[in-house]
C-alpha cells in the first residue's frame, strides 16, 4: 500500500511467502494449493524450495523496498516447517543483515502443526514468531478432511505440536476451515478452540471452491458454472453441484457466523479476538474494513512462490495473474503496478446492482472476488456465492455491533467516511 503522509509516500507491502511451494506432509481434501504443483511447472524430480541467493534477494527486497518502521514477513505453504529449523535460522540471519536501525521485523508462520516439537518451539519463542495453527475443531471434524498421505487423521499430531508451543510460551492463533461439516456446528467448534485449544485469536475461513478450481482461475469460470442465485446446483449436497461436496453452503456460513458471534458476544468480548467481529466494529464506526476480503479494495497481499514467481493474491496463483519474478522485476514495481492496481480496484468496480443497493455494502463490498461466481436473479454476474450467508450474519449482528460502538463512545456510521475511503482506494 502506498499513501501520501506529510508529503512523503509511505510504502508498505504484504507478501505471503511460500518458500516450500505446495509441498506438504499431509493431504487435506479441500486444499486449494496442492494442485498448484502442476500449474507452476515445478520439477517433479525435486521438491520446490526457495534457496540461497533467491531467499536473500527476497528478504533484502522486501525490507529495502518498504519505508515502514514495522515489516512483517508471512511464511506459508504448503507446509513451511518441512524446511526445518535451520532454514529459518538463515531467514533470521538475513533479516538482521538487511534491517536498518529503528525498524522492527516480525514473522508469522502458518503451519498444520504436525512437525512442531520442542526444538521448533524454542526457536519460535526466541524470535517471537506468531504461529498460525490450522485446526478444524475436535478430532471428529478435524480428521474428516485433514489427513496424512495414508489417509489417516492428523488431529493427534497437531495437538502435540500445540502442546510444544504452549510449553515454550509461543504466541499462536488458530485458523479453522469452515466446511460442510464444521459449518453446521459453530458453538461446538468455537468452544473447543476456546476451552481445549486455548486459542485467544480465531480465524475462520469459508471453504468455497468450484469443481474446476484446480485449473480454472477466478473470473475465468465456464459459463455453465455461473448459475443464478438460489439454484439448487449451488448446494454442495446436490448431485450436480457446481462446487465441491466439502464446501460450506451460503446458508451454513451465515448460520456458523451467527452461532459463533452469539457465544462470543455473551461470554468473550475483550477476551477472544475473532477478526471478523473486530473488523465489523471498525466498519460500523465508519472506518475501512481492515480485512482484505471485506474491504472495498483488494490486491494488497501478493504471493511469492519458491521459484520467485509473484502473483496478484494467494487465491489467484494461476498463470493469468502472474505479475513477474523477483529475479527480473522489483517487488515494489509489481505491488504498485497499474495491473495490480486495476486488479484491486476491480473488486468494488465490478459489484452488481444487487450489492450496490444492499444495506450492508459498507461491511462487505461483495466479499472476496474469488467467490463471485454466481449471477443475480436479474442476470448480472459477479454475485458472491456466500452472499445469503453474509447478509444473514450482518442483519443478525447489526444491533449488537451498534451497541458495542456506542458503548465505546462512538457514533454508528453504516457507511465508510469519504476520507477513509480515499486513503483505502
Amino acid at each position: 500500500m502506498a499513501v501520501l503522509i506529510s508529503g512523503t509516500t509511505k510504502k508498505t507491502m504484504n507478501v505471503m511467502a511460500k518458500p516450500v511451494g505446495p509441498a506438504c506432509n499431509i493431504d487435506c481434501d479441500y486444499c486449494y494449493y496442492l494442485s498448484k504443483e502442476g500449474l507452476l511447472d515445478y520439477d517433479k524430480k525435486c521438491k520446490p524450495k526457495m534457496e540461497g541467493d533467491l531467499l536473500e534477494k527476497f528478504i533484502k527486497s522486501y525490507i529495502e523496498q518498504q519505508n515502514s518502521n514495522e515489516i512483517v514477513f508471512h511464511w506459508q505453504g504448503g507446509e513451511p516447517t518441512l524446511l526445518g529449523v535451520a532454514y529459518f535460522r538463515e531467514v533470521i540471519r538475513l533479516q538482521k543483515k538487511y534491517t536498518p536501525k529503528g525498524v522492527r521485523v516480525e514473522n508469522n508462520l502458518q503451519t498444520n502443526g504436525t512437525l512442531l516439537n520442542d526444538e521448533w518451539a524454542r526457536f519460535l519463542a526466541k524470535h517471537h514468531f506468531l504461529v498460525g495453527i490450522s485446526i478444524d475443531g475436535p478430532e471428529l471434524y478435524h480428521n474428516a478432511y485433514r489427513t496424512n498421505k495414508a489417509g489417516r487423521g492428523t488431529f493427534n499430531q497437531t495437538m502435540k505440536g500445540l502442546e510444544a508451543l504452549k510449553r515454550h510460551n509461543v504466541s499462536f492463533a488458530t485458523l479453522t476451515c469452515v466446511n460442510n461439516l464444521t459449518g453446521s456446528n459453530p458453538v461446538e467448534i468455537y468452544r473447543f478452540l476456546r476451552d481445549v485449544v486455548g486459542s485467544t485469536q480465531m480465524q475462520f475461513i469459508p471453504i468455497v471452491e468450484p469443481k474446476s478450481f484446480a485449473k480454472t482461475a477466478p473470473q475465468h469460470w465456464r459459463s455453465e458454472e455461473v448459475l443464478f442465485d438460489g439454484m439448487p446446483e449451488l448446494d454442495p449436497r446436490h448431485p450436480d453441484s457446481v462446487v465441491e461436496s466439502w464446501c460450506v453452503s451460503a446458508e451454513q456460513w451465515g448460520q456458523f457466523l451467527c452461532g459463533v458471534f452469539d457465544e462470543w458476544f455473551s461470554n468473550d468480548i475483550g477476551l477472544i479476538n475473532v477478526p471478523y467481529f473486530e473488523a465489523c466494529v471498525e466498519t460500523w464506526m465508519g472506518r475501512v474494513n481492515p480485512l482484505c476480503t471485506l474491504a472495498p479494495m483488494c490486491g494488497k497481499g501478493l504471493a511469492i512462490e519458491a521459484n520467485g514467481d509473484v502473483f496478484a493474491c494467494d487465491h489467484y496463483v494461476y498463470p493469468e495473474y502472474k505479475l513477474g519474478n523477483i529475479q527480473t522485476s522489483d517487488l515494489d514495481e509489481m505491488q504498485f503496478s497499474p495491473v495490480q492496481e486495476q486488479f484491486g480496484r476491480a473488486k468494488e468496480a465490478s459489484l452488481p446492482s444487487q450489492c450496490r443497493k444492499c444495506d450492508y455494502q459498507f461491511a462487505c463490498f461483495g466479499e472476496c472476488p474469488k467467490n463471485r461466481f454466481i449471477q443475480t436473479l436479474e442476470g448480472e454476474p459477479g454475485l458472491n456465492y456466500l452472499c445469503r450467508g453474509w447478509n444473514r450474519f450482518f442483519k443478525h449482528i447489526d444491533p449488537y455491533i451498534a451497541l458495542i460502538v456506542r458503548s465505546m463512545g462512538y457514533e454508528v456510521h453504516k457507511q465508510i467516511n469519504s476520507q477513509a475511503m480515499r486513503i483505502q482506494l
